[in-house]
């Protein structure tokens, strides 16, 4: 649930000429993204029964998001789309080394909402993932918590990740974390939401808020896990050739939510999610590096992991 956006992503970006003309560039393609639709993709390619619960405009952008998510076997009856709607869309310049400056227009994401007559179908599921919190704006009121919370009566395992720039982001995060068992935040996120700088700092931070684990990504680094039982460690990121960063924190969350429905331990978990989130960085666009369970395993098991600093 949460957050997709049509993307365009051209590569390599290395400046536009000023006052106009053409730069010319080697790739170009288009893809579903954003903290839900990259998680809902990646996971169908790795097997997993998948429901979108998003919005999209009656446009050609959401007319494409919604064939392509169907063509990876996303199931889209929850997709909401109603006229006057946009589809929330982003123009992805991406570098050599990876990063990937962007123009986003935020759309339907902050359009859609789950009432109660959807909300059966929608914690129909054994991991639910809220992707987005914070720029879902009318689910951002005080509804992502009603969901979050009837997903855990249902007894849903429940992940979820955030938007966030500031501390003001923090009243529609709180109300997600007390039905959260995996919180996973970027470390920049992290930091800005709570002051903190430290890992451990961050984690107790969002433990003691309601989470029972607190699982930051940290780029380039890898991720941290830390629970509410006192487990604690560093995964680092596997050693790959990056060609595109977009959806890498997004692609971790559907490797994590692989690994939970395989019944993998945590440290599995991670390094499983690390090894998704990693061949997302492989290709141009979210989840474009991701192909299935099987390769993604191997991948996981063959691949060296980076030293730490």
């Amino acid at each position: 649930m949460g957050f997709y956006t049509y993307d365009c992503l051209g590569w390599p970006f290395t400046g536009m000429l000023p006052g106009g003309g053409t730069v010319f560039i080697d790739d170009f393609t288009l893809a579903v993204s954003g903290a839900g639709g990259t998680a809902a993709i990646a996971a169908a390619k790795m097997g997993l029964k998948t429901l979108a619960v998003t919005g999209v405009g009656e446009d050609l952008m959401g007319d494409w998001v919604l064939q392509r998510l169907a063509q990876f076997g996303v199931d889209t009856s929850a997709v909401q789309h109603q006229p006057g709607w946009r589809t929330s869309s982003s123009i992805v310049t991406t570098r050599l080394d990876g990063s990937r400056p962007a123009l986003h227009m935020k759309g339907a994401t902050g359009n859609f909402f789950v009432d109660d007559a959807l909300l059966p179908q929608v914690i129909d599921t054994k991991v639910f993932h809220a992707g987005g919190v914070g720029l879902m704006t009318a689910m951002d009121k005080g509804r992502n918590g009603e969901v979050m919370k009837a997903a855990k009566a249902n007894g849903c395992l429940t992940t979820a990740d955030v938007f966030a720039g500031s501390p003001d982001d923090m009243p529609a995060i709180a109300d997600v974390l007390p039905y959260t068992d995996y919180f996973m935040p970027s470390i920049e996120e992290a930091q800005a939401l709570s002051g903190f700088t430290a890992k451990p700092d961050l984690a107790r931070f969002f433990l003691d808020l309601g989470v029972r684990a607190c699982v930051l990504t940290l780029g380039a680094d890898g991720a941290y896990y830390h629970d509410a039982s006192g487990v604690s460690f560093h995964m680092p990121a596997f050693e790959v050739a990056v060609k595109c960063t977009c959806g890498c924190g997004d692609a971790f969350d559907a490797g994590f939510a692989v690994g939970l429905v395989k019944g993998f331990d945590a440290e599995t978990a991670v390094r499983f999610a690390q090894a998704t989130s990693a061949l997302n960085a492989t290709g141009l666009g979210s989840q474009a590096g991701v192909e299935s369970f099987e390769k993604t395993l191997a991948f996981m098991k063959s691949t060296p992991m980076r030293r730490r600093a």
